[in-house]
Protein backbone atom coordinates (compact mmCIF):
# COMPACT_ATOMS: atom_id res chain seq x y z
CA UNK A 1 0.00 0.00 0.00
CA UNK A 2 1.72 3.55 -0.85
CA UNK A 3 -0.01 6.84 -1.17
CA UNK A 4 1.22 9.78 -3.50
CA UNK A 5 1.07 13.91 -2.75
CA UNK A 6 0.58 15.65 -5.91
CA UNK A 7 0.91 19.21 -5.66
CA UNK A 8 -0.75 21.05 -8.54
CA UNK A 9 -0.03 24.47 -10.17
CA UNK A 10 -1.95 26.15 -13.56
CA UNK A 11 1.32 25.39 -15.67
CA UNK A 12 3.60 26.94 -18.08
CA UNK A 13 4.81 27.18 -21.79
CA UNK A 14 7.32 24.79 -22.17
CA UNK A 15 9.69 27.37 -23.55
CA UNK A 16 9.67 31.71 -23.65
CA UNK A 17 8.85 31.45 -27.34
CA UNK A 18 5.66 32.50 -29.78
CA UNK A 19 5.18 28.24 -30.83
CA UNK A 20 5.67 26.94 -27.06
CA UNK A 21 3.50 30.24 -26.14
CA UNK A 22 0.50 29.36 -28.34
CA UNK A 23 0.27 26.08 -27.73
CA UNK A 24 -0.01 26.58 -24.22
CA UNK A 25 -2.88 29.03 -24.45
CA UNK A 26 -4.59 27.24 -27.09
CA UNK A 27 -4.83 24.57 -23.79
CA UNK A 28 -5.27 26.99 -21.00
CA UNK A 29 -7.99 29.10 -22.89
CA UNK A 30 -9.95 26.23 -24.54
CA UNK A 31 -10.90 24.73 -21.11
CA UNK A 32 -14.92 25.84 -20.27
CA UNK A 33 -13.53 26.46 -17.03
CA UNK A 34 -11.14 29.14 -17.78
CA UNK A 35 -13.26 30.73 -20.47
CA UNK A 36 -17.21 30.93 -20.01
CA UNK A 37 -18.70 32.04 -23.76
CA UNK A 38 -20.26 29.34 -25.62
CA UNK A 39 -17.71 27.27 -27.24
CA UNK A 40 -18.55 28.09 -31.16
CA UNK A 41 -18.15 31.68 -30.51
CA UNK A 42 -14.75 31.45 -27.96
CA UNK A 43 -13.26 28.84 -30.80
CA UNK A 44 -13.75 31.42 -33.67
CA UNK A 45 -12.50 34.24 -31.15
CA UNK A 46 -9.54 31.84 -29.93
CA UNK A 47 -8.35 30.62 -33.26
CA UNK A 48 -8.99 34.41 -35.19
CA UNK A 49 -8.00 36.93 -32.90
CA UNK A 50 -5.93 35.58 -29.12
CA UNK A 51 -3.55 32.57 -30.54
CA UNK A 52 -2.25 35.04 -33.70
CA UNK A 53 -1.70 37.79 -32.21
CA UNK A 54 -1.10 37.02 -28.11
CA UNK A 55 1.47 34.34 -27.93
CA UNK A 56 3.86 37.16 -29.96
CA UNK A 57 3.17 39.82 -27.34
CA UNK A 58 3.68 38.02 -24.23
CA UNK A 59 6.73 35.40 -25.47
CA UNK A 60 9.57 37.96 -24.92
CA UNK A 61 7.61 38.41 -20.91
CA UNK A 62 8.23 34.96 -20.77
CA UNK A 63 11.80 35.37 -21.96
CA UNK A 64 12.42 38.01 -19.25
CA UNK A 65 11.80 35.64 -16.38
CA UNK A 66 13.00 32.66 -17.91
CA UNK A 67 15.81 31.22 -15.96
CA UNK A 68 15.37 34.05 -13.53
CA UNK A 69 13.19 34.70 -10.12
CA UNK A 70 13.10 37.80 -8.65
CA UNK A 71 15.74 40.24 -8.55
CA UNK A 72 17.60 37.92 -10.56
CA UNK A 73 17.60 34.58 -9.18
CA UNK A 74 18.93 31.77 -10.73
CA UNK A 75 16.23 29.57 -11.26
CA UNK A 76 16.09 26.19 -13.93
CA UNK A 77 13.59 26.94 -16.77
CA UNK A 78 10.12 28.36 -16.04
CA UNK A 79 10.16 29.83 -12.46
CA UNK A 80 6.56 28.62 -12.12
CA UNK A 81 7.97 25.21 -12.90
CA UNK A 82 11.05 25.48 -10.89
CA UNK A 83 9.58 26.91 -7.70
CA UNK A 84 6.29 24.00 -8.06
CA UNK A 85 9.16 21.14 -8.36
CA UNK A 86 10.90 22.76 -5.39
CA UNK A 87 7.89 22.86 -3.04
CA UNK A 88 6.95 19.14 -3.51
CA UNK A 89 11.09 18.10 -2.59
CA UNK A 90 10.60 20.21 0.36
CA UNK A 91 7.64 18.70 1.72
CA UNK A 92 8.74 15.31 1.23
CA UNK A 93 11.61 15.80 3.33
CA UNK A 94 9.38 17.79 5.81
CA UNK A 95 6.86 14.20 5.47
CA UNK A 96 9.84 12.55 6.14
CA UNK A 97 11.29 14.17 8.92
CA UNK A 98 7.88 13.33 10.66
CA UNK A 99 7.71 9.95 10.34
CA UNK A 100 6.77 9.36 6.86
CA UNK A 101 8.02 6.23 4.59
CA UNK A 102 9.98 7.23 1.29
CA UNK A 103 8.51 4.15 0.03
CA UNK A 104 5.16 4.62 1.05
CA UNK A 105 4.46 7.93 0.34
CA UNK A 106 5.77 9.77 -2.33
CA UNK A 107 5.34 13.81 -2.67
CA UNK A 108 5.60 15.20 -6.48
CA UNK A 109 3.77 17.95 -8.78
CA UNK A 110 1.75 18.47 -11.82
CA UNK A 111 0.26 21.02 -13.69
CA UNK A 112 -3.52 21.63 -14.90
CA UNK A 113 -2.22 23.06 -18.93
CA UNK A 114 1.32 21.56 -19.82
CA UNK A 115 3.49 19.38 -18.42
CA UNK A 116 3.63 17.18 -16.32
CA UNK A 117 0.06 16.83 -16.84
CA UNK A 118 -2.14 14.69 -13.85
CA UNK A 119 -3.89 12.26 -16.06
CA UNK A 120 -0.19 11.52 -16.84
CA UNK A 121 1.06 11.69 -13.21
CA UNK A 122 -1.23 9.18 -11.81
CA UNK A 123 -0.94 6.62 -14.67
CA UNK A 124 2.73 6.20 -14.00
CA UNK A 125 2.36 6.46 -10.16
CA UNK A 126 -0.46 3.41 -10.06
CA UNK A 127 2.08 1.73 -12.50
CA UNK A 128 4.63 1.66 -9.59
CA UNK A 129 2.26 0.90 -6.85
CA UNK A 130 0.37 3.62 -5.63
CA UNK A 131 -2.88 3.06 -4.96
CA UNK A 132 -4.73 6.45 -3.58
CA UNK A 133 -3.54 9.71 -4.07
CA UNK A 134 -4.07 13.14 -2.69
CA UNK A 135 -4.24 16.61 -5.15
CA UNK A 136 -3.23 19.78 -3.22
CA UNK A 137 -4.55 22.50 -5.48
CA UNK A 138 -1.37 25.35 -5.36
CA UNK A 139 -4.54 27.69 -4.94
CA UNK A 140 -5.59 28.91 -1.50
CA UNK A 141 -8.56 30.55 -2.10
CA UNK A 142 -10.84 28.11 -4.65
CA UNK A 143 -12.32 28.75 -8.03
CA UNK A 144 -14.18 27.14 -10.79
CA UNK A 145 -11.69 28.97 -13.21
CA UNK A 146 -8.70 27.06 -11.14
CA UNK A 147 -9.28 24.26 -8.04
CA UNK A 148 -12.82 23.48 -10.13
CA UNK A 149 -10.66 22.58 -13.90
CA UNK A 150 -8.39 20.42 -11.76
CA UNK A 151 -11.82 18.57 -10.31
CA UNK A 152 -12.79 18.11 -13.98
CA UNK A 153 -9.67 16.54 -14.68
CA UNK A 154 -10.15 13.99 -11.65
CA UNK A 155 -13.24 13.30 -12.58
CA UNK A 156 -11.94 12.50 -16.10
CA UNK A 157 -9.80 10.21 -14.88
CA UNK A 158 -12.08 7.99 -12.55
CA UNK A 159 -14.56 8.54 -15.46
CA UNK A 160 -11.84 6.35 -17.97
CA UNK A 161 -10.82 3.71 -15.11
CA UNK A 162 -12.86 0.81 -14.35
CA UNK A 163 -10.76 0.37 -11.00
CA UNK A 164 -11.67 3.53 -10.12
CA UNK A 165 -8.72 5.36 -7.81
CA UNK A 166 -8.96 6.52 -4.90
CA UNK A 167 -8.44 10.75 -5.22
CA UNK A 168 -9.01 13.26 -2.88
CA UNK A 169 -8.73 16.95 -3.71
CA UNK A 170 -8.14 19.79 -0.90
CA UNK A 171 -10.44 22.36 -1.80
CA UNK A 172 -9.11 25.33 -0.10
CA UNK A 173 -6.76 26.82 2.62
CA UNK A 174 -7.14 30.12 2.63
CA UNK A 175 -8.29 29.75 6.21
CA UNK A 176 -5.48 27.68 7.16
CA UNK A 177 -3.59 29.16 10.18
CA UNK A 178 -0.08 27.69 8.87
CA UNK A 179 -0.52 29.48 5.71
CA UNK A 180 -1.79 33.00 7.30
CA UNK A 181 1.20 32.50 9.26
CA UNK A 182 3.50 32.36 6.55
CA UNK A 183 1.96 34.77 4.72
CA UNK A 184 2.35 37.29 7.60
CA UNK A 185 6.02 36.27 8.35
CA UNK A 186 6.76 37.23 4.46
CA UNK A 187 5.42 40.78 5.13
CA UNK A 188 7.16 41.01 8.47
CA UNK A 189 10.67 40.00 7.14
CA UNK A 190 9.84 42.44 4.05
CA UNK A 191 9.36 45.49 6.57
CA UNK A 192 12.39 44.13 8.51
CA UNK A 193 14.27 44.26 5.28
CA UNK A 194 12.63 47.48 3.61
CA UNK A 195 10.57 49.42 6.02
CA UNK A 196 7.07 49.63 5.98
CA UNK A 197 4.57 51.24 3.12
CA UNK A 198 2.23 53.40 3.49
CA UNK A 199 -0.07 51.08 1.74
CA UNK A 200 0.20 47.44 1.69
CA UNK A 201 -1.46 46.14 -1.60
CA UNK A 202 -2.98 42.63 -1.49
CA UNK A 203 -3.51 42.00 -5.31
CA UNK A 204 -5.38 38.61 -6.19
CA UNK A 205 -5.71 36.89 -9.62
CA UNK A 206 -8.77 38.40 -11.07
CA UNK A 207 -11.96 36.97 -12.36
CA UNK A 208 -15.01 37.87 -14.15
CA UNK A 209 -17.20 39.94 -11.94
CA UNK A 210 -19.97 37.42 -13.63
CA UNK A 211 -18.47 34.20 -12.35
CA UNK A 212 -19.26 35.48 -8.33
CA UNK A 213 -22.90 35.94 -9.32
CA UNK A 214 -23.24 32.43 -10.97
CA UNK A 215 -22.36 31.17 -7.08
CA UNK A 216 -18.16 31.57 -7.59
CA UNK A 217 -16.96 31.87 -3.80
CA UNK A 218 -13.63 33.25 -4.79
CA UNK A 219 -13.80 36.95 -3.79
CA UNK A 220 -15.37 36.44 -0.51
CA UNK A 221 -12.15 33.53 0.19
CA UNK A 222 -10.14 36.09 -1.12
CA UNK A 223 -11.50 39.63 0.94
CA UNK A 224 -11.75 37.10 4.41
CA UNK A 225 -7.98 35.56 3.24
CA UNK A 226 -7.03 39.79 3.01
CA UNK A 227 -9.06 40.75 6.38
CA UNK A 228 -7.45 37.96 8.03
CA UNK A 229 -3.94 38.90 7.17
CA UNK A 230 -4.32 42.11 8.05
CA UNK A 231 -5.79 41.27 11.42
CA UNK A 232 -2.22 39.29 11.90
CA UNK A 233 0.02 41.81 11.24
CA UNK A 234 -2.47 44.27 12.88
CA UNK A 235 -2.87 46.61 10.37
CA UNK A 236 -5.53 49.46 10.37
CA UNK A 237 -7.96 49.50 7.69
CA UNK A 238 -6.56 52.44 5.77
CA UNK A 239 -3.06 51.06 5.41
CA UNK A 240 -4.08 48.14 2.54
CA UNK A 241 -6.58 47.30 0.43
CA UNK A 242 -7.09 44.21 -1.68
CA UNK A 243 -7.33 44.63 -5.47
CA UNK A 244 -7.20 42.61 -8.43
CA UNK A 245 -5.19 41.80 -11.18
CA UNK A 246 -4.67 39.93 -14.91
CA UNK A 247 -7.53 40.36 -16.39
CA UNK A 248 -7.89 39.78 -19.99
CA UNK A 249 -10.83 40.60 -22.63
CA UNK A 250 -13.68 43.26 -22.49
CA UNK A 251 -16.13 41.86 -19.47
CA UNK A 252 -16.19 43.13 -16.08
CA UNK A 253 -13.49 41.52 -13.53
CA UNK A 254 -13.54 41.80 -9.96
CA UNK A 255 -12.58 45.33 -8.75
CA UNK A 256 -11.08 47.21 -7.81
CA UNK A 257 -8.48 46.97 -10.46
CA UNK A 258 -4.72 46.60 -9.20
CA UNK A 259 -3.36 48.91 -12.20
CA UNK A 260 -5.84 51.43 -12.03
CA UNK A 261 -6.00 52.13 -8.21
CA UNK A 262 -1.60 51.97 -8.27
CA UNK A 263 -1.82 54.93 -10.81
CA UNK A 264 -4.70 56.36 -8.74
CA UNK A 265 -3.00 56.56 -5.85
CA UNK A 266 0.16 57.50 -7.52
CA UNK A 267 -1.70 60.20 -8.34
CA UNK A 268 -3.18 60.92 -5.20
CA UNK A 269 0.01 61.11 -3.33
CA UNK A 270 0.54 58.18 -1.91
CA UNK A 271 4.39 58.18 -1.74
CA UNK A 272 5.44 54.27 -1.16
CA UNK A 273 3.86 51.23 -1.73
CA UNK A 274 4.22 47.33 -0.73
CA UNK A 275 2.64 44.95 -2.84
CA UNK A 276 1.61 41.11 -1.84
CA UNK A 277 -0.20 38.68 -4.33
CA UNK A 278 -1.27 36.34 -1.56
CA UNK A 279 -3.06 33.94 -4.38
CA UNK A 280 -0.02 32.92 -5.84
CA UNK A 281 2.04 30.15 -4.36
CA UNK A 282 4.53 30.64 -6.87
CA UNK A 283 5.98 32.89 -8.36
CA UNK A 284 5.60 33.45 -12.06
CA UNK A 285 4.15 35.53 -15.45
CA UNK A 286 1.22 37.46 -13.53
CA UNK A 287 4.20 38.35 -10.28
CA UNK A 288 7.74 38.53 -11.72
CA UNK A 289 6.68 40.69 -14.92
CA UNK A 290 2.89 42.05 -14.34
CA UNK A 291 3.58 42.80 -10.77
CA UNK A 292 7.40 43.61 -10.06
CA UNK A 293 7.35 45.49 -13.46
CA UNK A 294 4.69 46.52 -14.83
CA UNK A 295 2.52 47.80 -12.18
CA UNK A 296 5.89 48.83 -10.72
CA UNK A 297 6.14 51.29 -13.78
CA UNK A 298 2.78 52.53 -13.51
CA UNK A 299 2.65 53.06 -9.76
CA UNK A 300 6.14 55.45 -10.48
CA UNK A 301 5.03 57.39 -13.70
CA UNK A 302 1.96 58.69 -11.96
CA UNK A 303 3.57 59.49 -9.03
CA UNK A 304 4.22 57.50 -6.73
CA UNK A 305 8.17 56.75 -5.37
CA UNK A 306 8.70 53.79 -3.75
CA UNK A 307 7.19 50.50 -4.80
CA UNK A 308 8.31 46.90 -3.67
CA UNK A 309 6.88 43.79 -4.49
CA UNK A 310 7.03 41.14 -1.52
CA UNK A 311 7.59 37.32 -3.14
CA UNK A 312 5.56 34.67 -3.18
CA UNK A 313 5.53 32.16 -0.64
CA UNK A 314 7.70 29.98 -3.04
CA UNK A 315 9.74 27.41 -1.23
CA UNK A 316 10.24 29.37 2.23
CA UNK A 317 10.68 26.92 5.26
CA UNK A 318 7.38 28.31 6.42
CA UNK A 319 5.43 27.50 3.42
CA UNK A 320 6.50 24.39 2.82
CA UNK A 321 5.57 23.46 6.46
CA UNK A 322 1.85 25.21 5.68
CA UNK A 323 1.70 22.30 2.70
CA UNK A 324 3.42 19.61 4.89
CA UNK A 325 0.44 20.15 7.33
CA UNK A 326 -2.39 20.13 4.74
CA UNK A 327 -0.48 17.12 3.70
CA UNK A 328 -0.64 15.36 6.78
CA UNK A 329 -4.17 16.00 7.24
CA UNK A 330 -5.23 14.40 4.28
CA UNK A 331 -2.82 11.33 5.01
CA UNK A 332 -4.92 8.28 5.06
CA UNK A 333 -4.37 6.37 8.65
CA UNK A 334 -1.68 3.84 9.09
CA UNK A 335 0.72 5.77 6.54
CA UNK A 336 3.33 7.54 9.72
CA UNK A 337 5.35 5.40 12.02
CA UNK A 338 4.74 5.45 15.27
Amino acid sequence: MSHAIILMNLGTPAAPTADAVRTFLREFLSDPRVVEIPAPIWKLILNLFVLPARPKRIAPAYAEIWNRGLDGEQVAGSPIAYYTRRQAEGVQQALQEVGADAAEVTVTYAMTYGEPGLSRRIADLRQRGVDSFTVIPLYPQYSATTTGAIYDQVADIMRAERNIPDIRVVHEYWHHPRYIEALANSVREHWQAHGQAEKLMMSFHGIPKANTRKGDPYYQQCCATAERLAEVLSLPRDRWEITFQSRFGKAEWLQPYTDKSLVEWGRNGVSSVDVICPAFSADCLETLEEIAVENRANFIEAGGNEYRYIPALNVREDHIAALATIALEQLPAGFLKK
